[in-house]
């Protein structure tokens, strides 16, 4: 077989993965937040980005749902089984028969998509009905936007198949391609667009569109380079298609909570007119960028180090590599946690706060900022524990589990939007997020071999310490933030630039000492990783 296309050995250890795979996620992730920043420069927060947010939101979480969701808890481990008990030749045959099929099913979901656009606009965002405006230019982009489920999802088939064959970084570094795109197209395209008789805001549509195709063409030339070529094969009978299959629907609903509290959160906003989806968008995508930085590095790395284990019989070692990574995870969203809670007014102001994105919006997007900052660790660890399920073959722990998640979510969500308005939406996200995580941490203890759930030490007291040591970051970073303001005061961006690099600067420094000084065993690897990084980044 050719050592190129075999996984790595099941001893390679996640944080070095993670390392790997967050340093190319933290390239993408701060173009996806120039992309945001354009956004809100070119756009800001009103009806027409509303409009483009749920256009988006729709093939987008289509592509969550039955595309990555799928690929992520299921491709990966048949297509480590298939390497390690049939060789190279089958995986490929494994791959272009689950490729077909994607053409087959996504195709005419795409086309459904199309034809049905303003069924689907009504369904995220039955408010939109009394803009007759804003409805039909949200449908117009779902229509542009339609391609985009079938393209993004050849990708992330892709990318599966590189990170089972233990390539990770240029994966992670592909949806960079799709940011670019959009960056250029509101800036270069969206002038355009008034000529030819359609909003600028369009313009966001058509640079999505050619993002998504441009993130599956990056993925040709490695998988080409393993060996695989592509041949259409509907040879559905094929016994790890038809796992596949089986583990198709168990993973969309394992893996949907946090689709479905979209689509929830999308309707109720949609009923406060002009604003709220656009600033619980922005609140969302900035609360995203650390749980993209970190929980999905950790998350990735972990899921093919789990199905590895499990391929190959050595159960005993899921539970210590979920321990470590989750306590790795805390490490890092912990302390991201204390820094978007004390500096969420001032990140959103720096980041956001120019041309058509005004004061009034700075300050609505940072309560939303506020509510899913709650729920930061909770995202991440529920990423990371799911696919161990699927890894194990477990569907129905975490169906069940996900509904009752979601069935809270929803409960809370009307519970709170009276007393919060559209802000109770991101902190019942939040509630809910943390009760699939502790839901999820118990099941998990339950079908491990007893005394290797908790890996080398319980999740309780590691994370109690690393709380801890992240209050004292905190404090010392808002004390600098402080310091810093009698250095050069004033409201300006250069001013408020100041202030914030040196308070992230000092938490930066600060955090690994705080966390060896509360007997973190994680604080020496959190070196190594930054090492890394360094020299990646040289």
């Amino acid at each position: 077989m050719n050592s190129d296309a075999t996984p790595v050995p099941p001893g390679a250890d996640i944080p070095h993965r993670t390392r790997s795979i967050g340093a190319a996620i933290a390239i993408s992730r701060v173009l996806g937040l120039v992309r945001e920043m354009v956004l809100a420069r070119y756009f800001g927060a009103g009806s027409f980005t509303d409009a483009f947010y749920i256009a988006y939101r729709i093939p987008n979480m289509l592509r969550d749902l039955f595309a990555e969701g799928v690929l992520s808890a299921a491709l990966v481990p048949a297509f480590i089984r298939r390497l390690t008990g049939g060789g190279r030749e089958g995986a490929w045959i494994l791959v272009n028969r689950l490729v077909s099929a994607l053409l087959l099913i996504l195709g005419a979901v795409t086309l459904g998509i199309y034809f049905g656009s303003r069924g689907m606009v009504w369904m995220l965002a039955a408010g939109f009905r009394d803009n007759p405006a804003k409805f039909e230019l949200t449908a117009q982009m779902t229509r542009i936007l339609s391609p985009f489920l079938l393209s993004v999802s050849l990708a992330s088939v892709g990318m599966a198949v590189l990170n089972a064959c233990g390539r990770f970084f240029l994966p992670a570094l592909a949806s960079s391609v799709f940011n670019v795109s959009c960056i250029l197209a509101a800036v270069l395209l969206s002038p355009l667009m008034p000529g030819w008789g359609l909003d600028p805001i369009v313009s966001m549509a058509v640079g999505a569109v050619v993002g998504g195709a441009g993130q599956f063409l990056v993925m040709v030339p490695p998988t080409r380079a393993l060996g695989y070529r592509f041949r259409l094969d509907f040879g559905f009978s094929d016994p790890d298609l038809g796992a596949i299959g089986r583990l198709a629907l168990p993973a969309v609903l394992g893996l949907s909570a946090t689709q479905i509290s979209i689509v929830v959160d999308s309707q109720l906003a949609s009923l406060y007119g002009d604003g709220p989806v656009s600033w619980l968008g922005y609140g969302f995508r900035l609360m995203q960028l650390p749980i993209g930085l970190i929980g999905v590095a950790v998350a990735t790395a972990t899921m093919t180090a789990v199905s590895e284990f499990a391929a190959r019989g050595m159960r005993d070692r899921i539970g210590p590599a979920l321990g470590s990574a989750l306590r790795l995870s805390a490490c890092l969203l912990f302390p991201a946690t204390a820094g978007l809670l004390l500096f969420r007014g001032e990140i959103v102001q720096l980041l956001y706060q120019r041309g058509a994105f005004l004061e009034a919006d700075t300050l609505a997007t940072s309560r939303v900022v506020l509510f899913y900052t709650l729920g930061l660790f909770s995202f991440s660890a529920v990423k990371i524990l799911t696919p161990a399920f699927y890894a194990l073959e477990n569907t129905k722990t975490p169906v069940r589990l996900s509904l009752v998640a979601v069935a809270v979510k929803i409960a809370l969500s009307f519970l709170l939007i009276r007393p919060l308005g559209f802000l109770g939406l991101p902190l019942a996200t939040s509630l809910s997020s943390w009760l699939h995580f502790a839901l999820l941490s118990r099941h998990l203890g339950r079908i491990l071999p007893r005394g290797t759930a908790r890996g080398k030490e319980g999740a309780g007291g590691a994370c109690l310490r690393i709380a801890l040591a992240s209050a004292a970051m905190g404090g010392i970073a808002l004390a600098v933030h402080g310091a810093a303001g009698l250095v050069l005061p004033g409201p300006g961006a250069l001013p408020l630039l100041f202030r914030l690099g040196a308070a992230i600067m000092a938490a930066l420094a600060v955090l690994v000492p705080l966390l060896g000084l509360f007997r973190v065993e994680e604080a020496g690897e959190m070196t190594r990783l930054a090492g890394g990084f360094r020299r990646k980044g040289r």
